[in-house]
């Protein structure tokens, strides 16, 4: 018993974590780049995340030499930091399926985003290759293409990590022990992001008027338009900017008329 303890813990334990504390969300398009900015921004907004970390960045450079897919939908995108702490993920679900880019021309519909820490990269290893084994073994494609809520991609992947358990075999689970013995490193709290917000926003700046915000959260909106320099946060060239603990994505612009410009943009914050 406490022998299946040991190594039942380390299955794909960060993938549980993030079923578990609300990272998994259904993404808003079936666009691979603004897919995996918003996946690595809900990480950096994960508090024990040290400021500053560039998940997206990170991401979306690797993305440009290396295609993450693992086949039958999934694709594991990683970054990896330069400081201590734990192994974490984000989960998108895709109902329509993404243009990964995949050998087979297939559609990714799971994105298994992860933040690889130095002192946690054979953990994180071992982890998609357990779950590389388990799609193999286990995943039915089918069930993920019929799915038609959030509610039912979590459990079925609830139970993929469950299963996996089954298939692991004595050696792998001896290796497993014998790391996390050698590692013996300090817990870190592990931070419960299950009040995340996400509000899809538009914003409208002009050349003589205040920007418009229009969106469904009032306060978000109120606070938006009290700031002074929003136009400029906006016109800056980095894909986000942070303001009173939101973190703002801006997906995409159109330029109108009159000095007009439209931003579509996803803000962000934990409750």
């Amino acid at each position: 018993m406490v022998f299946q303890q040991i190594w039942g813990s380390l299955i794909m334990d960060s993938l549980l974590d993030a079923l578990q504390e609300g990272r998994l969300i259904e993404l808003p398009d079936n666009d691979k780049q603004d897919s995996l900015q918003l996946l690595a921004h809900i990480i950096e907004a994960i508090p024990s995340v040290p400021n500053g970390t560039d998940v997206a960045g990170l991401v979306l450079k690797r993305e440009d030499n290396y295609n993450t897919t693992l086949g039958k939908g999934f694709a594991v995108p990683h970054a990896r930091g330069s400081f201590d702490g734990d192994l974490y993920c984000a989960v998108g679900w895709s109902p329509s399926g993404i243009n990964y880019g995949t050998p087979d021309g297939n559609p990714v519909h799971i994105v298994i985003m992860f933040l690889v820490p130095d002192n946690q990269r054979s953990s994180y290893l071992k982890e998609v290759s357990i779950l590389a084994k388990a799609l193999n073994e286990l995943h039915d494609e089918n069930n993920l293409k019929s799915a038609s809520d959030l509610n039912t991609v979590r459990n079925y992947l609830l139970d993929l990590v469950t299963s996996a358990k089954s298939i692991v075999g004595p050696e792998a689970r001896a290796r497993m022990i014998q790391l996390e013995v050698r590692e013996n490193l300090p817990q870190v709290e592990r931070q419960n992001i299950a009040n995340l917000l996400i509000e899809p926003i538009t914003i409208i700046t002009s050349a003589t008027l205040k920007p418009i915000t229009l969106g469904q959260n009032k306060e978000l909106i109120d606070l938006l338009e009290s700031s002074q320099n929003l136009a400029e946060s906006l016109n800056n060239n980095n894909k986000f900017f942070d303001y009173s603990g939101w973190r703002v994505l801006k997906r995409n612009l159109s330029i109108y008329q009159a000095g007009r410009t439209v931003y579509e943009c996803i803000a962000i914050k934990i409750k």
